[in-house]
């Protein structure tokens, strides 16, 4: 017999758990220590970047810049495979055929603002790149003050080759690499490891990947400089670092024409891959991209590149290239984009200059507030 049966009224239900969304879980936030740990959670996306996560970084920073138990913070990416592969790019390209480019420009207005917030924050921003970290990824990661590669580390702009520009501040840290490396991983999107980040200007420490879990353990109780000492270790040598004399002398060139000309002259391998790598990318996005390279040496801050940047991916999305590219790479991995216009003659230099017209009132503006850099301070 059940109390049903007597009538007695059954014991109230305990209040159920506040139920939490898919799009909270993609960042989790935890405070370990004295360490505010960021962890991006979409493992099967290769943690690739949505709008909701990217403010929920920035919530998150804010939050633990005013906690004075928080004295450092760290992001990592859930999974094997990387930290980040970039922004999700299916939602770029979604905006772009449905003719909502207000979509694309909201999310790269507060990505590009919390790119600048993580290379201005006044604590240390711990990155560990290890693993895939491309595009977006490099945006929350390179521009921190603490910049940790492992031997898996596979870093990368790969902008051009769907038809875009490099931005996330990539063209501010490729302007400013060793001589003309950052021209050749902008133009050919190519793929480094940990030596070649460390030589560009991408990284700053190299750990080995079994060190990882305990290095993160001790972040949470030590000071940053502390930890770092007990983990670091000597990188594998970098490859560009060999390479240099053909990289510097070919990408010195003007024009993407004369660059394509001095590497197939040069009669190399590494050179001749080099110009194949770039043939295949789209036309107007690589000169664009050149373009944006040599702009960005005139500018003296993140900010003020980051503003070149909005306008690029702004023109870069109002035209045909980057809808096609994200279908040919990421849609149908036909890996058969077909570029308008197919080659670099039939781009003209007002095609060009389109990249960098003015957008008026929606400029990204960031440029106009900017400091000097804050040196991250432990307490």
């Amino acid at each position: 017999m059940s109390e049903s049966d007597l009538n007695v009224p059954a014991a109230p239900a305990a209040p159920a758990a506040p139920a939490v969304s898919d799009e909270e879980q993609e960042v989790l936030l935890r405070r370990e220590g004295r360490l505010g740990h960021i962890v991006l959670n979409r493992p099967k996306a290769l943690n690739a970047l949505t709008h909701h996560m990217v403010r929920r970084i920035a919530e998150a920073l804010d939050a633990w810049e005013l906690d004075d138990q928080v004295t450092a913070v760290l992001i990592t990416g859930a999974g094997e495979r990387g930290l980040c592969a970039g922004g999700d790019i299916r939602a770029i390209r979604q905006a772009a055929v449905s003719g909502e480019p207000l979509v694309a420009e909201e999310f790269w207005r507060d990505e590009y603002h919390l790119n600048a917030r993580i290379a201005r924050y006044p604590k240390p921003y711990v990155a560990i790149m290890d693993g895939i970290v491309m595009g977006g990824g490099v945006g929350v990661s390179a521009h921190g003050s603490v910049r940790i590669v492992t031997e898996r580390t596979k870093v990368a702009m790969p902008e051009t080759g769907i038809g875009f520009v490099p931005d996330v501040g990539g063209i501010f840290l490729l302007a400013r690499a060793p001589g003309e490396l950052g021209t050749q991983l902008a133009l050919t999107a190519g793929t480094v490891g940990a030596g070649d980040a460390l030589l560009c200007g991408l990284a700053d420490h190299f750990v080995p990947a079994e060190r990882l879990p305990q290095l993160i353990a001790d972040l949470a109780e030590l000071p940053v400089p502390d930890a770092l000492a007990r983990h670091t270790a000597t990188a594998p040598p970098s490859a560009l670092a060999e390479q240099r004399d053909w990289i510097d002398a070919c990408y010195a060139a003007d024009t993407v024409e004369e660059i394509l000309a001095r590497l197939a002259a040069d009669g190399r391998q590494a050179p001749k891959e080099a110009a194949e790598q770039i043939a295949a990318k789209s036309p107007t996005a690589l000169k664009a991209a050149l373009a944006a390279l040599r702009r960005a040496r005139s500018l003296a801050t993140l900010e003020e590149v980051l503003d070149q940047e909005f306008r690029t991916s702004c023109a870069a999305l109002a035209g045909p290239d980057l809808a096609e590219g994200i279908r040919a790479q990421v849609i149908d991995k036909d890996r058969n984009p077909r570029w308008d216009p197919p080659t670099l003659a039939q781009v003209t230099d007002e095609a060009v200059a389109r990249f960098f017209a003015p957008l008026g009132e929606r400029e990204l503006g960031l440029g106009l507030a900017t400091t000097k850099p804050r040196i991250p301070q432990e307490r």
